[in-house]
């Protein structure tokens, strides 16, 4: 009886353990090259994984190679899992729409395609309530010089771009394109969210 009653405790502790343990959820953006998105959501408390790849086409595992000719309908983005409890949907909107520009059209800055588009893939109702919303206010507002294009659309098949795209700002801080393009971001994320960052 003795036993019966410790492995029903152990049982219960487990149960308990896993009913605390956060529930990580998924966000996906497009938002030009994922090099520059990807360290950006890096740096976010609450944020536990970023991978950089490609959603949205018409081809299964699209390469990097097929993706920049344009032709893969794909976009360049970055699937990202977070703590709920600790950063909020509305706080990673808060930060998609403030580190691009959301008003041009299949274009960030130098990077011209279909591929650098501004997109929004929800993984629930809610994410598109809450993007739809977000978008609606931003244009009544005119936050923006120009309207927002951001496409909100539901999420379809992320393939995982190859190794050498991730962790690419981590991995190749010291080349120019980093220091250039990712940087200055960087640094704009730092003034702008200091307090949602990583320490």
């Amino acid at each position: 009886m003795k036993y019966i009653t410790i492995m029903v405790l152990m049982l219960l502790a487990v149960q308990d353990a896993a009913a605390q343990k956060p529930k990580l959820q998924k966000a996906t953006f497009g938002m030009g090259c994922f090099w520059c998105t990807e360290a950006l959501f890096q740096r976010l408390n609450g944020v536990a994984t970023v991978k950089s790849g490609y959603e949205g086409g018409d081809i299964p595992n699209p390469t990097y190679e097929e993706v920049c000719t344009g032709t893969t309908n794909h976009a360049e983005v970055i699937e990202i899992t977070y703590d709920p409890a600790k950063i909020t949907y509305d706080e990673l909107l808060e930060v998609f729409w403030k580190s691009h520009d959301p008003t041009t059209l299949n274009r960030q800055g130098a990077d011209v395609g279909t591929q650098y588009r501004s997109v929004i893939f929800y993984h629930t109702a809610e994410q598109k309530a809450i993007a739809e919303k977000y978008k609606a206010e931003l244009n009544k507002t005119k936050a923006f010089d120009k309207p927002v294009v951001t496409s909100i659309v539901k999420a379809e098949p992320f393939y995982v771009a190859e190794n050498y795209h991730q962790d690419y700002f981590v991995k190749n801080g010291e080349l120019p394109y980093c220091r250039l393009v990712i940087l200055p971001k960087m640094e704009k994320l730092e003034k702008l969210f200091k307090a949602k960052l990583k320490n």
